[in-house]
């Protein structure tokens, strides 16, 4: 597909920082990984409702798992090097699903490395980035969603151990996961209350049901029930009611992955109509020779610009140590307006085509749907942008 495994239009001039020659094999290594392991699977896999093991132990074999976790804990490299996976396994044919279910390490255990508990990093980390471990990061519930202070999971002390009861909705990797990094109140009413708590699946009283979705099928969706489960004290991320604080602390992580999910995805669909418009043809000529095509995948392509553009300018600042916190929602909400855009173009110029189960646009219009809900909704981030500019309610 033009553009789709390295062209100057989606990975940036010779002189950026993410076209180092480091960088360049890593792309070159991801289009390879995606071209073997995912694209002949991605089909049945969307079917079956879940990425297999397998993918994750291939992964982690290649060190791709590892990427933007700090060497403390087993990890490599920064934050751009997870961003760039994501992005080309999307432009090489792959999907935002994919990258939710393979890569969900990147919101199970950050918090959890960055607590730096050595015993902890061995436990759960380490053979999270190795693939061998599957994690998931439990905070929403089905009456506290953006609102992560009114959570009502608790765990009580019980001498060397918390007992949990609970429910965590719209888990992630949710009927895999071996571990849920999970928000729990352990003290009083709002954010002062809340530690997280590593919960190990197969403890006693852990039940998890699965979840349908409208799009991300290879990515499984669950919720979580705690009925009395019995986790030792020693599963406790960093100090007692501490959790809040973590959380908000990796939410621009998450955030900034989600817009380069989003751009790649607008990226891969402005690619794959100039190919569609180039080799279709209607009245006896392609679609590309006709005007308003042509200007439509012209906007399409200006939308997609401006949105990587704007999010790795933002990337770079966010690791540089700059404040960032409303160029982070900006960010987001830029890339899923373009991500929006053109993914209804794609379709649209398509035709029948791009309405039918199991064409590569039709997955993304769909996936493409969640990228203005999950890591904060749309609203919120424009909430974000307003308490941040002094315009208090």
């Amino acid at each position: 597909m033009g553009g789709s495994e390295g062209h100057p239009r989606s990975t940036g001039s010779a002189h950026d920082a993410w076209a180092t020659p480091e960088r360049r094999a890593l792309r070159e290594l991801v289009a390879d990984f995606t071209a073997r392991e995912i694209v002949p699977h991605l089909a049945a896999w969307e079917d079956e409702g879940a990425l297999p093991r397998t993918l994750h132990e291939r992964a982690g074999s290649l060190g791709l798992l590892e990427l933007g976790f700090p060497e403390t804990a087993g990890g490599v490299g920064e934050h751009l090097d997870a961003c760039l996976v994501a992005e080309q396994l999307i432009l090489s044919g792959g999907s935002s699903g994919v990258c939710a279910g393979l890569f969900t390490h990147g919101i199970g255990v950050p918090h959890i490395a960055n607590a730096g508990d050595p015993e902890q990093i061995e436990r759960f980390v380490k053979p999270a980035l190795a693939g061998q471990v599957i994690t998931s990061l439990g905070i929403t519930e089905p009456e506290a969603g953006s609102d992560v202070a009114a959570i009502s999971t608790r765990a009580r002390r019980e001498g060397d151990e918390f007992v949990v009861d609970g429910a965590k909705t719209f888990i992630t990797s949710g009927t895999r996961a071996d571990i849920v990094t999970t928000a729990v109140r352990t003290g009083g009413p709002g954010h002062r209350g809340i530690s997280l708590l590593v919960i190990e699946t197969d403890r006693p009283g852990v039940s998890r049901s699965r979840l349908r979705k409208m799009g991300w099928h290879c990515s499984d969706t669950a919720e979580l029930r705690f009925d009395g489960v019995r986790v030792p004290a020693a599963n406790l991320v960093g100090a007692e009611g501490t959790g809040f604080r973590q959380i908000m602390v990796n939410f621009g992580a998450e955030r900034m992955s989600m817009a380069v999910q989003a751009y790649a995805t607008a990226q891969r669909c402005v690619d794959l109509t100039i190919d569609w418009a180039r080799s279709r043809r209607t009245f006896g000529e392609p679609l590309a020779r006709r005007q308003v095509v042509r200007h439509q995948i012209a906007e399409m392509a200006r939308e997609a610009t401006v949105a990587r553009t704007y999010v790795r300018d933002v990337l770079a600042r966010w690791q540089a140590g700059a404040d960032v916190v409303t160029e982070l929602a900006m960010a987001k909400n830029t890339a899923v307006a373009a991500c929006d855009a053109v993914v209804d173009r794609a379709v649209q110029l398509h035709g029948g085509m791009g309405y039918m189960h199991g064409v590569e646009v039709e997955r993304h219009y769909r996936d493409a749907r969640i990228l203005g809900i999950g890591g904060g909704a749309n609203e919120i981030m424009t909430e974000v942008v307003a308490g941040r500019l002094g315009l208090e309610s």
